[in-house]
């Protein structure tokens, strides 16, 4: 059995002592204080547990900026997209993968305990990557510590060197260049995952410009999680993005955020729902923003 959008803390209780072939990451992440993660990782981790870090392992190095805030970087670092989270094209990406032991025949779990904000970063990229059988550990490490689970402190031994072969992509990057050209067209809906008042344009704590891209729909990923701190169930996810989306085809949707990390909730959120895999703009606002010439709004 694999699992491709979420995993129990009794699933993967399961899934651990059957000894199937299995890796388990650790996102957890602060984007405020970056070396914070890192250090909860530390603190306590599932046992085994890899720490990807969002900036260092789930994120290109920037890029010189070209025009308008374009990345120019070429050759094997340059970033599959712009941005203040850039993703890392997809062989640096497999390369990582492979120094952390991490094979094609493995079930990967991801984890955070930020409601899902980060390790949906890493969900995502394993699809792109070509790698259906990754699930997001709904609750977090806060569901497996209430269930009574196992926790490590300190670093994990280092795996031996895997080699993770790259397979077409299974997750739909859509770039700026898409995006501005669809823009007002039906075939794209754009939604928006940053808190209401980033949206509107009335605060920007991280951009250097405030607002959103004209027609964005606006739902804040933390949306997806109920009271308990796992997602909700896939018959409510369902009305809510249907009530959102007002007629508009699921299909269209593009999800973006600041940075290409925090839409992530609400496109799990949509497949759990049952209404496909939807498109990935991972520049976000942070891209967009950058060219001054981009159509903006704000309210």
């Amino acid at each position: 059995m694999s699992y491709t959008t979420l995993i129990s803390v009794e699933q993967l209780q399961a899934l651990v002592a059957s000894a199937k072939p299995l890796r388990i990451f650790d996102c957890t992440f602060d984007l405020m204080k970056p070396a914070a993660g890192h250090e909860q990782y530390l603190a306590s981790h599932i046992p085994g547990a890899v720490y990807a870090n969002l900036d260092t392992d789930l994120s290109a190095k920037h890029g010189v900026p070209g025009t308008h805030g374009v990345i120019t970087a070429s050759g094997a670092d340059a970033p599959a997209s712009g941005g203040r989270h850039p993703l890392p094209n997809r062989e640096k990406f497999a390369t990582w993968l492979s120094s952390v032991g991490f094979a094609n025949n493995m079930q990967a779990v991801v984890y955070d305990r930020n409601g899902a904000n980060y390790c949906g970063r890493l969900w995502w990229m394993l699809k792109w990557a070509g790698h259906e059988n990754v699930a997001v550990l709904d609750g977090g490490l806060q569901a497996w510590q209430a269930a009574g689970g196992a926790v490590n402190s300190g670093e994990e031994p280092a795996h031996f060197q895997a080699n993770f072969l790259l397979a077409p992509a299974k997750a739909t990057l859509v770039s700026v260049q898409t995006v501005a050209e669809q823009l007002g067209r039906p075939a794209q809906t754009l939604v928006d995952a940053r808190a209401t008042p980033r949206f509107k344009g009335e605060v920007e704590p991280l951009d250097p410009v405030a607002g959103h891209i004209p027609g964005a729909l606006n739902r804040p990923f933390g949306q997806n999680i109920g009271p308990d701190g796992k997602f909700k169930s896939a018959a409510q996810l369902k009305a809510e993005f249907e009530t959102l989306l007002a007629g508009r085809d699921p299909a269209t949707v593009v999800h973006h955020c600041g940075s290409g990390v925090s839409a992530l909730p609400n496109l799990i959120a949509m497949e759990v729902a049952g209404l496909g895999r939807t498109g990935l703009y991972a520049g976000s606002w942070s891209d967009w923003c950058s060219d001054p010439q981009r159509p903006m709004a704000k309210g």
